[in-house]
């Protein structure tokens, strides 16, 4: 039982670290290793795996083996295996692959969206046009991401009203959920509420998530804030992997271990087992060679040595 009442009693956890927490890596980690990554995971009650990213190698060399990848886990009956589609030739490669969601991405700074993708935020969400209509048209269901709405590291301060606005595009492109993204980490408290608040009016709340960095150690009050105003989703990469390769200093996402420990402490139902989490980045950090950036997982797995 929830003894905060006004905090949602269950929360769904999507894991990123196989694809958004990989992506950034600078030596290549084998499909096997990332198959193994996926698959413990998915037996750790993760309704939600984010496993593969069909964008072009030559942007993005880590991701090349997704399909490799997609054909290679274990699928339990009721997990989401989700993928990123830049385009229709991605999505035909996740429709290939047989991913059961692609993910489309936006972002709410127009400098960011010149930056990333050299066009504007109007001309990014039309080319998803097809992508979304062919996602609707298999049956998938399609997620739609939006990077930079707390803060962008070229134009700073990013409008209420603009995050408003990508989300209203993204919900008119058919989105079954979209995602909140502190791309820079930059959130507080109050400013997550607002930003929360200010794309609900454009969308479902239960339907929206939080996608917080931890950048300047505010990710998980971010999240506690979101859940004051009724968010039910969040994003979290294993081991606390990733950043993003357009946002020099931008660490990595809030680590899934934290996130769970959080939640558990406050009664929140997540489906999720902790300990084979953090059995999962331990062994992702031992692949990478390198302690991992959870500091409860970390602590856990200390506690275990004794």
């Amino acid at each position: 039982m929830n003894s905060q009442a006004s905090l949602p009693q269950k929360v769904k956890v999507v894991e990123v670290g196989p694809r958004d927490g990989l992506q950034n890596e600078k030596d290549t980690i084998s499909a096997a290793v990332k198959i193994e990554l996926v698959d413990r995971l998915s037996r750790a009650g993760f309704t939600n795996v984010e496993a593969a990213s069909f964008v072009s190698p030559k942007w993005v060399p880590q991701m090349a083996t997704s399909a490799e990848v997609m054909a290679g886990i274990t699928r339990l009956p009721g997990t989401i295996y989700s993928a990123l589609t830049p385009n229709m030739q991605g999505f035909e490669a996740a429709l290939a692959s047989r991913a059961d969601e692609v993910v489309i991405f936006g972002s709410a700074s127009e400098a960011f969206s010149q930056k990333n993708i050299n066009c504007s935020i109007a001309e990014s969400i039309a080319r998803f046009e097809p992508v979304a209509r062919a996602a609707k048209a298999n049956g998938l269901r399609l997620r739609g991401s939006i990077s930079t709405a707390f803060g962008c590291p070229y134009q700073g301060e990013v409008p209420l009203d603009a995050v408003a606005d990508v989300v209203r595009r993204m919900r008119d492109l058919g989105c079954d959920e979209i995602d909140i993204a502190d791309t820079i980490g930059v959130a507080t408290a109050r400013k997550t509420q607002e930003v929360m608040l200010a794309a609900a009016r454009e969308f479902p709340l239960q339907q929206l998530s939080g996608h917080f960095h931890d950048t300047y150690g505010q990710a998980l009050a971010n999240i506690y804030a979101s859940l004051e105003v009724g968010v039910q989703i969040f994003h979290s990469s294993v081991s606390g992997l990733g950043g993003c390769p357009y946002a020099k200093g931008a660490t990595g996402n809030v680590a899934t271990e934290d996130v769970l420990y959080l939640l558990h402490g406050l009664g929140i139902d997540t489906g999720i087992d902790l300990d084979q989490v953090v059995d999962a980045g331990q062994f992702i950090s031992q692949q990478l060679g390198r302690k991992g950036a959870s500091r409860a997982g970390n602590a856990i797995a200390a506690k275990r040595l004794g």
